[in-house]
């Protein structure tokens, strides 16, 4: 371990997910100093090994690095802003989920005020931290990136994205969009089984393997997508994707249709505007040209 990876380290906030960071860092042996505003979150981290700051202050001033994961945007604000003097020629590593944009305006605050910053997407849940399969996404300052790689490699594998400090939020987004919008798909295919008297662990089984399977259409997706061909062929065509009976047949089961009917108003959209021969593919169009 270098004697980089020895400095302290502080951080700033203690919720699930903050409280594993932090966690981690002790159980490799750093000097970590820990914060919270609300009192009571550090004493199983204190029996461990870490030093509880009475104050954001404090904790700030205790080391060259400093870890926020806090509650939103507002709030690294709110803890940050009246500590900017202290924070000056200090690294910060902000974890906090942000928009993109946030992270950006977080990026030139601390340029402005000396402070090198990094910003963090976290890709993964508390329990996961320091495991394989966690991720982390990073973008910001690359020297940062790089002097603290063995440390941000403690809690998941490490990736970065470039200088653009927004763009590891971007990321995340996505990624997470992705997945909700896929378990909203799920969860509706579990409320059609349902008045049939299907369990939804029963459809879980079938769902697990079809989903998996289907993740293998992504790639093709993105070449489509990429040349700006919809008409390649091979694609199944918008008209073949209507999913208007969908919508009929969530109707007649007496649930909400609005996952499924999100996705055929991108494809009608489409259709109407006469790429109904074209690709499903395209339906990003309707997405990247959002209706009036």
């Amino acid at each position: 371990m270098t004697e980089n990876h020895r400095a302290h380290v502080s951080v700033l906030g203690l919720g699930a997910m903050g409280g594993a960071l932090a966690e981690a860092l002790v159980k490799a042996g750093l000097r970590t100093t820990v914060w919270n505003r609300s009192a009571g979150k550090a004493g199983p981290l204190v029996a461990q090994g870490a030093t509880e700051a009475v104050s954001a202050a404090e904790a700030v001033r205790t080391s060259r690095l400093v870890i926020t994961c806090l509650f939103d945007h507002d709030s690294v604000h709110e803890v940050l802003d009246p500590l900017v003097g202290d924070l000056a020629g200090r690294t910060l590593i902000n974890l906090t989920t942000t928009k993109p944009e946030q992270a950006r305006q977080l990026a030139a605050w601390a340029a402005e005020a000396g402070i090198a910053y990094l910003d963090g997407g976290i890709m993964a849940v508390p329990s996961m931290i320091g495991q394989p399969g966690a991720s982390i996404l990073y973008s910001g300052s690359e020297e940062v990136f790089r002097e603290h790689a063995a440390l941000l490699d403690l809690w998941a594998t490490s990736t970065y994205y470039g200088e653009d400090a927004g763009l590891a939020s971007l990321y995340d987004f996505a990624l997470l969009s992705s997945m909700y919008v896929m378990f909203a798909g799920f969860m509706h295919g579990a409320a059609l089984l349902a008045p049939a008297g299907v369990p939804a662990g029963r459809f879980a089984e079938m769902a697990a393997p079809w989903l998996t399977a289907m993740t293998g259409e992504l790639a093709r997706f993105a070449e489509v997508i990429d040349g700006g061909d919809y008409t390649v062929p091979g694609q199944q065509s918008l008209a073949f994707s209507d999913l208007g009976s969908f919508v009929e047949a969530s109707a007649e089961q007496g649930v909400s249709a609005e996952p499924i009917a999100m996705v055929q108003r991108l494809i009608q959209r489409q259709v109407d505007a006469g790429h109904g021969t074209e690709g499903f593919a395209r339906i990003i169009e309707s997405l990247r040209h959002p209706a009036a």
